[in-house]
């Protein structure tokens, strides 16, 4: 049966070999478009996934603002203030924290090392900010840690650009730098990371000092911002809830008052980020299902040409007893083979596409922000599924015209 299938199949594509080829070029062809233009959307997707998480692994940013409603008598537009002192006791109350650290800043502190200088943006953090703000060090460095926080030591943690600036070729890692003309020792250097998403510049010109060696230098009280991350994203909204409904208590003001305490939550970035992306593949899939679609039609006027020049066989195999079922089925095979062997070619040539692209050299400039073609098992499932529909509905209509031929009339055919 399977032979003889296939033998009708190579034969009939003999006896339309150009129109054949035009139909297996076209499926081809939207097999191309469709798997391209998905893993292009899914190296887009991960990129901006890794970009964001290069400004922050599942955390939430908490700052003080101002209020904008009367409160238990006290009137709107105060100032909300944090202080570490808030630290260990969002820390004590809320044990769905993981990691949670003050943020001290510093604009313009100028660092300098021989006859190379750097302005920058400077904070103090606690050791927990490395995991938080994914700032790795390089193998033969360090970020700072416990003992660091509590001998208020002057060490330094810095992006590797402003490494670069300071120390060109140089390793800086136990070597004195002057910030704002006090000596620090460099312990470590940051690894590089692909970040679009930033505040107060990027992370590549950062340096990164103990919270308590700040506070000494530059005597601030209050924290800039309280960096936190849960320890399971899903709990984020219940966290935030109790951090509002604990420091709305210390600190007088309105816990629906969305200005006193402005939360910046990258958990809900990803979600949003997420879903936008999803939309984006979903309008690429569309687009290439459309090219499918009209390379379908292509394999469905092949099959009616078959189904006519192929009427009087069809009607003597139903006189000596082929059911309409197996002249139905016959057709739509022919109609899914053509498919497949189209979509195995665009397949092919897709894979060899995406592999070169993966060989290439392609970092820097846009390719920072559209990353490589990456290819899904979803993809996959969604081109297989796609092709086997157009296989399948081009087929379909040709088939039931060839099962529905009257055997006595078919005989007349000429």
């Amino acid at each position: 049966m399977i032979a003889t299938l296939i033998s009708d199949f190579i034969s009939d594509l003999k006896t339309q070999k150009m129109r054949a080829f035009l139909t297996v070029m076209a499926i081809s062809w939207g097999t191309i478009t469709i798997i391209l233009l998905l893993t292009f959307g899914e190296g887009l997707k991960i990129q901006m996934a890794r970009s964001l998480t290069g400004s922050g692994d599942r955390i939430l940013k908490i700052y003080g603002g101002t209020t904008t409603r009367e409160y238990q008598g006290l009137k709107k537009g105060r100032r909300i203030r944090f202080t570490e002192e808030d630290i260990p006791i969002l820390k004590e109350n809320i044990p769905q924290i993981e990691y949670i650290s003050a943020q001290y800043g510093h604009w313009n502190a100028v660092l300098t090392h021989k006859k190379n200088s750097a302005s920058t943006f400077a904070v103090g953090v606690y050791p927990s900010f490395e995991i938080m703000r994914t700032m790795y060090p390089q193998p033969g460095s360090r970020f700072l840690n416990e003992e660091d926080l509590k001998q208020k030591r002057r060490v330094l943690f810095m992006g590797w650009e402003l490494a670069k600036r300071l120390f060109d070729e140089e390793n800086p890692v136990g070597k004195i730098v002057t910030m704002d003309q006090i000596p620090f020792v460099v312990i470590g250097v940051m690894k590089e990371k692909f970040q679009n998403s930033m505040s107060n510049g990027p992370d590549a010109m950062r340096a990164v000092m103990p919270a308590s060696t700040f506070r000494s230098i530059y005597g601030n009280r209050y924290v800039n911002q309280i960096v936190i991350r849960p320890k399971d994203p899903a709990e984020a909204e219940y966290v935030k809830q109790k951090i509002k409904h604990i420091l709305s208590r210390r600190h007088k003001f309105d816990p629906d008052d969305k200005r006193a305490m402005p939360i910046w939550d990258f958990i809900e970035e990803e979600k949003i980020t997420g879903k936008v992306f999803l939309g984006i593949q979903i309008f690429l899939g569309i687009v290439g299902s459309l090219t499918l679609i009209v390379a379908g039609v292509g394999v469905a006027n092949i099959m009616f040409v078959v189904v006519k020049e192929r009427t009087r066989e069809i009607g003597i195999k139903m006189a000596v007893g082929a059911r309409k079922a197996h002249i139905l089925f016959q057709f739509l095979a022919e109609s899914l083979l053509i498919a497949m062997t189209g979509g195995g070619i665009g397949i092919a040539f897709s894979l060899s596409v995406i592999q070169i692209m993966h060989m290439l050299p392609l970092e820097g400039g846009v390719w920072d922000f559209l990353g490589k073609p990456t290819l899904s098992p979803g993809i996959m499932i969604v081109t297989a599924f796609i092709l086997g529909s157009i296989g399948v509905l081009s087929g379909f209509f040709p088939a039931r015209r060839a099962a529905g031929v009257d055997p006595v009339e078919s005989l007349r055919y000429e």
